[in-house]
């Protein structure tokens, strides 16, 4: 049985490339209900409702981080990138020389 976003076989794959796969995919989808949460705020009138929709917005933050956090502890080129490009001062763009 294989994973609707494999692109490859899932017998085919190591295991570590199916751990990152399902990280990958659930930090898209944290990210995705941190902008639904945002926008949902945005649009709603009700300050009750708002201040629960940016608390939820916070939390899928959070779980962002989390998988993220894991994605840098299991790839190293992830690991490399993040270093290389996280909390650093000046331009963000070609810092480095890559296009």
């Amino acid at each position: 049985m294989s994973s609707e976003g494999l692109h490859a076989p899932r017998d085919r794959l190591s295991a570590q490339t199916i751990a990152l796969h399902q990280a990958i995919t659930s930090l898209m989808e944290e990210l995705e209900a941190v902008d639904w949460y945002r926008q949902r705020a945005d649009d709603c009138n009700d300050p009750a409702l708002k201040e629960i929709l940016l608390h939820n917005m916070r939390e899928e933050m959070e779980h962002a981080a989390m998988l993220l956090e894991w994605i840098r502890r299991n790839d190293g080129d992830f690991a490399h990138e993040l270093k290389d490009n996280l909390f650093k001062d000046g331009a963000i763009a070609g810092h480095h020389g890559h296009d």
